[in-house]
């Protein structure tokens, strides 16, 4: 039988998974949305729980904890924002920059609720919410072919800008409406990018591609990349 789940890491603590885009999280409303990356998982680890999520329309890596205990601490340690997480994005315009320096957008977020499930900038009631980038260096860019793979070769040129991205809050759909919000919308970005960037990709060009935690086990910190 072919798996349809990625395994990046396991242990008898947890799982890391790497999500396809276009792949629910976890089970949506109506029959057409009950495939998703914790039913595909739990058919091959019975004791797999839901820590968080990714947009569907985002890849990349996504964290199960094996046993409640595990879950318990993993929910603990990304609700404390002891959780590194990086994301590389593929975003139009040519941002100038270097890989060395780190910039930051700060707006405060909340939802747009006549327009859900988009968000929106809001100085009065939003909440406080900071992301940052650079642009992305060679290993970077060789994790981003990897990730997305002929999409890339066929869309990175002077016109658009790969980066190396980092929520340092955990706001719904942060980092792409922050992008968007600077003028950088991410390509393929049917919520937060005008028509022609959206489409301008088959998909949405963000990628989870590192997390770095302590592990509830061991105590010692684990980095994965994919």
């Amino acid at each position: 039988m072919i798996s349809l789940i990625n395994v990046v890491y396991q242990d008898d603590a947890l799982l890391v998974l790497n999500k396809p885009a276009g792949l629910l999280c976890v089970p949506g409303r109506g029959p057409d949305k009950q495939d998703c990356l914790s039913t595909r998982v739990l058919s091959e680890f019975a004791d797999a729980l839901v820590v968080h999520r990714l947009d569907m329309a985002t890849s990349g890596l996504v964290v199960m904890a094996r046993g409640i205990a595990n879950q318990r601490f993993l929910s603990r340690a990304f609700a404390a924002r002891q959780v590194r997480k990086r994301y590389i994005a593929l975003v139009d315009g040519n941002l100038a920059g270097s890989p060395a320096e780190w910039q930051t957008i700060d707006l405060p977020l909340m939802a747009d609720w006549p327009n859900r499930p988009l968000q929106k900038v809001d100085h009065a009631l939003g909440k406080p919410s900071s992301t940052r980038w650079r642009v992305a260096d060679a290993a970077v860019l060789a994790m981003a072919a990897n990730a997305w793979g002929p999409v890339t070769s066929n869309t990175l040129h002077s016109l658009h800008t790969c980066l190396e991205v980092e929520p340092l809050t955990g706001r719904t759909h942060q980092i792409r409406l922050h992008l968007a919000s600077v003028g950088h919308p991410i390509l393929g970005d049917g919520l937060y990018a005008g028509s022609l960037v959206a489409a301008a990709t088959p998909r949405l060009m963000l990628h989870a591609q590192s997390l770095r935690f302590s592990h509830p086990v061991t105590d010692f910190y684990l980095n994965v990349n994919c």
